[in-house]
């Protein structure tokens, strides 16, 4: 689990290397790009994954609001902008119990815009979740996630994208309660920004 964890590093420093910041125009302060979406989907954690050993199923919805940050990064096939997404899931957990979980992700995310019609794009990143749900193996209601994975945003009009995405999720307590057993998921989302 390191080497994936040492290897998801190092692609985004080898991302972040070549991209030239220099031509980059910074909008920190600019909403004037920003854009909010929609997202729901399904997830599973895959028993033996890892340290998981449940399988439990979600129906995700989330509100995502996406601040550009830098514009203009890069050129030719790697041309894009970088942004940071918040995002609001909540998670109807569906498989072994029926209840919920709630949380709140921070996400860096690159954008790739060599074709203004298909941009896919990379994210990472994550926050705290708050479980109501009663998995076996889950010792305590207040864990934190990481994820990260790919999607790709496809222009419906000037003012919306269609957008799917597989993300990997993980959710434990970070080893503050015991037991502490992960879920270790694979998620597909469709969304809309508006």
């Amino acid at each position: 689990m390191p080497g994936k964890h040492a290897a998801f590093l190092l692609l985004l420093l080898l991302v972040s290397n070549l991209s030239r910041t220099d031509f980059a125009e910074a909008a920190v302060f600019d909403t004037s790009k920003d854009s909010w979406a929609v997202l729901g989907g399904y997830g599973q954690s895959i028993p033996g994954w890892g340290r998981t050993s449940q399988r439990v199923e979600t129906i995700d919805l989330a509100l995502r609001y996406n601040h550009l940050i830098f514009d203009n990064l890069g050129s030719g096939w790697y041309r894009g902008f970088h942004s940071i997404l918040l995002e609001l899931p909540i998670h109807v957990v569906v498989s072994p119990d029926v209840s919920s979980m709630i949380g709140m992700n921070f996400l860096a995310c690159y954008t790739f815009t060599a074709n203004q019609d298909i941009r896919p794009y990379l994210f990472g990143g994550g926050g705290p979740v708050y479980s109501f749900a009663d998995v076996p193996g889950m010792g305590s209601e207040l864990n934190g996630n990481y994820q990260f994975g790919m999607g790709l945003s496809y222009r419906i009009n000037p003012a919306h994208d269609f957008l799917f995405e597989m993300r990997y999720h993980h959710i434990s307590n970070g080893g503050s309660e015991e037991p502490n057993d992960p879920l270790n998921s694979v998620k597909a989302l469709f969304g809309i920004t508006f």
